[in-house]
């Protein structure tokens, strides 16, 4: 059975042998967990380093672990990012769930267009941090090392500036003549997707993508919901990369 994982600071983990999980993440794993002496936890820093550990002691303030064996992942190539428009509700949880399942690099909220959801002043920043929040707690239940980044929130100019920088920019569209699985992926450096909201991205907005060297791509014969277009997108992306080996 796999072991449960948890997020501790790089300085704690790469410390000495004993290693204590304190804070939210700590009591989470005592108490609500109720992980206790004599069990074995993973623990990670989310940037590649993961500790298997030995508990020793748990009480309601965290666990105290002596460290088993140490492993340093590599960072995924290449790197995958995408650019998800602001979708209604709670279905940019679900987006962002289950992109960091996949295993999509970065997650862009995007304020397109033709958004009808709008973040602006706390309540975008409450929305940003559950969208972090989850990214977390689904990256521990998929066993990550290199946990994904939730950027803050990005214009369509910005989002023009990082597909012009970008190895690969792929822009997903129903009527697109190229088929997402024809493109041509590296093996390193990244490449971005931009999956747009309900209505569509806008003319405008998918003229200046192509200005900057975008790909208009189709995903498949049908249109799917931009809460689950960038999973299956990703998935077919990670696919054809040495990240998913055949």
């Amino acid at each position: 059975m796999s072991l449960p994982v948890f997020l501790i600071d790089a300085t704690t983990l790469r410390g000495s042998g004993r290693v204590t999980l304190g804070g939210d993440e700590g009591r989470h794993a005592a108490v609500v967990r109720r992980i206790g002496a004599g069990e074995r936890v993973e623990l990670t820093d989310g940037a590649g380093h993961v500790a298997r550990c030995l508990v020793t002691a748990a009480d309601r303030n965290g666990l105290t672990c002596e460290v088993e064996s140490r492993n340093d992942e590599p960072r995924p190539a290449p790197r995958i990012v995408v650019v998800q428009a602001l979708p209604k509700g709670d279905r940019g949880e679900t987006a962002v769930e289950t992109l960091t399942e996949v295993g999509v690099d970065e997650i862009v909220p995007w304020a397109a267009a033709r958004c009808v959801t709008r973040w602006k002043g706390e309540r975008g920043e409450k929305t940003l941090r559950k969208w972090r929040s989850t990214a977390r707690e689904a990256a521990k239940q998929a066993r990550r090392s290199w946990f994904p980044e939730v950027s803050g929130l990005a214009t369509t100019a910005e989002v023009s500036t990082r597909l012009n920088n970008a190895d690969v920019a792929i822009v997903l569209h129903e009527d697109a003549d190229t088929s997402l699985a024809a493109i041509d992926l590296p093996d390193g450096g990244e490449v971005i997707l931009v999956v747009g909201p309900e209505g569509g991205v806008a003319p405008e907005e998918l003229n200046g993508f192509e200005s900057v060297g975008a790909i208009l791509a189709r995903l498949g014969p049908t249109v799917l919901r931009t809460s689950t277009a960038g999973t299956v997108a990703a998935g077919n992306i990670l696919a054809r990369t040495p990240r998913w080996p055949a």
